[in-house]
């Protein structure tokens, strides 16, 4: 056991400055009445003008920005939405909540995200969107899935909860599809505590997402508490958004200090028999999480690895369970990948401040472990 098992590494936390408390504080002090809005708008705003889309719409989560998103484009019962099994559950969630059908496929294996080529074998005449989830920080191939959403009519949709900081080809991650979605919960890379966003380049989807998420009430509607439909509830609170602005303006350092940890645990796990975020040519990886999956063949105990982390008060993640293995879905044991990653994958701490010493504590456990099974 390390000699310093008592200070705890945390497998992640939020980057909270002066900016932060100010921003905040000023929020809960003067943003009332005719000013409640007003960090909320700035928030969506420079959001937008960071991702390079047209259209910004701050959420309570991630998951009611894909619901809002969803439902925006009349996705319902007798639909199918493709997404990959290796997910959390908060991906498919708003399918069902939506009464269509979420169709799991299997992941690729070099990306760990959706199988473009799985992908088309599932799409049947009910098929109306394809979820691409980055994963992690990992981005599906879009270039592959665009083509096949563009043969056969569908949306491309993303979920970039996970991957802020993430580029495919000049392109952030969030802002390629129909629509995307993003996650600023307390563990992400970007956080307002708990809230999300929806961004779109679409007009007319944006404005029908406004109304939807305004209780279904018309921007330029005259009529006080006047819906045309019944919408949703998923705002953002003022001073979350207040939180979100000072984070946003940080948002280049935070992304930098997740690839900084990254590259820490790549170089000191060097000459492993693993794998970990992959970051093709011509992007780039956030690494909101950094991930080792072992490799094939290899005698590896997941629960082994996190008994070893958690005697030297170091926290682990597993890596996420097919949904498919989870009591509301359908079994679905032909999805070697994604079983796979999960048996064998492992997220690793990855807080902002998360020193040189961390790192080589966390890893030494790794590499002990790994090199008395070789």
């Amino acid at each position: 056991m390390s000699t310093n098992a008592s200070s705890r590494i945390f497998y992640t936390k939020p980057s909270i400055t002066d900016r932060e408390v100010g921003y905040a504080t000023d929020a809960a002090t003067t943003g009332w009445g005719e000013r409640c809005y007003e960090y909320i708008g700035r928030f969506e705003r420079e959001f937008a003008a960071y991702l390079g889309t047209r259209h910004a719409i701050a959420t309570s989560s991630a998951t009611g920005a894909l619901h809002l998103g969803m439902a925006g484009l009349d996705i319902g019962p007798g639909d199918e939405v493709i997404l990959c099994d290796s997910n959390w559950i908060a991906s498919a969630a708003p399918i069902i909540h939506l009464g269509a059908t979420p169709v799991l496929v299997d992941a690729d294996p070099v990306s760990w995200c959706l199988d473009p080529a799985a992908v088309e074998a599932a799409i049947t005449p009910r098929t109306k969107a394809i979820l691409a989830v980055h994963l992690y920080g990992n981005l599906c191939d879009i270039d592959s899935l665009a083509a096949i959403a563009q043969r056969h009519g569908l949306a491309l949709l993303e979920d970039a909860a996970e991957a802020i900081g993430s580029a495919w080809k000049g392109r952030k991650a969030g802002s390629m599809g129909r629509f995307g979605a993003f996650s600023f919960h307390g563990t992400k890379t970007l956080t307002t505590g708990e809230g999300g966003m929806f961004v779109t380049n679409d007009d007319t989807l944006y404005e029908r997402v406004l109304t939807l998420s305004n209780h279904g009430r018309a921007r330029g509607e005259t009529r006080q508490f006047w819906p045309e439909r019944v919408g949703f509830k998923y705002k953002m609170s003022n001073v979350q958004a207040a939180i979100g602005c000072a984070q946003l303006e940080r948002v280049e350092e935070l992304v930098a200090a997740k690839r900084r940890i990254f590259s820490g645990y790549r170089e000191a796990l060097d000459g492993l028999p693993l794998r970990m975020n992959p970051e093709p040519p011509g992007t780039v990886n956030g690494v909101w999480m950094p991930t080792i999956v072992v490799d094939d063949g290899i005698r590896f105990d997941r629960a082994d690895l996190l008994a070893r982390f958690k005697a030297d008060n170091i926290d682990g993640r597993v890596f996420f369970w097919p949904l498919s293995a989870l009591p509301p879905f359908e079994p679905r044991p032909g999805h070697a990948v994604s079983h796979r990653l999960s048996a064998r994958g492992v997220n690793l701490p990855s807080y902002h401040d998360l020193g040189d010493a961390e790192i080589a504590r966390v890893a030494g456990h790794v590499r002990r472990l790994l090199e008395a099974a070789t």
